[in-house]
């Protein structure tokens, strides 16, 4: 129970890697707020587990804010960001229409910004909390993701001036970055390129040295350490988890 008395917001929480880190940290102990763009996915999630589901768009920071807000009228305190929410618009660059960068880049940056803005500010008065961004390996590049590959790159430069900016005040801030995980992201990627989706993750675990690819509780666990008592010496770091180096 690394999380009893704790109270989590989850972005991006009613699907893949948010869901599975919102159920973690609640059998764990934590109160967790499911925050997702539409309120049923959240519902699905926040309800087994007892938490709160909230329909936000992170680009958005009146609704940022208010949900902030809300999980502090509810529960009195907030201890956790992770901040999972996030899309893709995968093309080549002279197919990348300004449509496609713009909404991959605020929702992953702009969106985590105002999420770690508004939470900030109830953690650095308690002197306690932590925050983790969902990065990617895409972060290193990818072919075709011009705008999430920059976004995931971002968010890494992002948590390492957090960690240094909130530090003094005891809030820790990292950044997970996944390889090749089941979820239904991947699942449109392999739509995009025309590939059976078994076939696609087939073809990816024979690049994994584990050889096998990622579920999202193999994330979530990372996710639940950074989150925890057990990582108050860690900040400003990237834990890529994709199977092998």
């Amino acid at each position: 129970m690394r999380f009893s008395d704790r109270v989590a917001l989850i972005t991006g929480g009613g699907r893949g890697i948010g869901a599975a880190t919102a159920q973690l940290l609640a059998r764990e102990g934590a109160k967790v707020i499911v925050s997702d763009m539409d309120v049923a996915p959240a519902q699905e999630v926040a309800g087994p587990i007892g938490g709160l589901a909230v329909a936000c768009d992170v680009t958005s920071r009146d609704q940022v804010e208010a949900m902030v807000e809300r999980a502090l009228s509810e529960f009195g305190r907030l201890d956790v960001l992770v901040c999972c929410a996030g899309v893709i618009r995968d093309n080549l660059l002279f197919k990348m229409t300004d449509e496609d960068w713009d909404l991959v880049i605020d929702t992953h940056l702009k969106g985590t910004f105002l999420c770690a803005r508004a939470a900030q500010k109830t953690m650095v008065e308690r002197k306690y909390g932590k925050m983790v961004f969902l990065s990617s390996t895409s972060a290193l590049g990818n072919r075709g993701q011009a705008n999430y590959s920059t976004a995931k790159a971002g968010l890494q430069g992002m948590a390492r001036t957090l960690a240094i900016e909130l530090g003094p005040f005891n809030v820790n801030v990292n950044t997970v970055a996944p390889g090749f995980v089941e979820t239904r992201m991947t699942r449109a990627t392999a739509e995009r390129m025309g590939i059976d989706f078994e076939t696609f993750k087939q073809g990816a675990a024979l690049q994994i040295p584990l050889g096998r690819i990622g579920q999202p509780e193999d994330i979530a666990s990372v996710i639940a350490f950074l989150c925890s008592d057990e990582s108050s010496f860690v900040s400003g770091q990237t834990i890529y988890v994709r199977g092998g180096p």
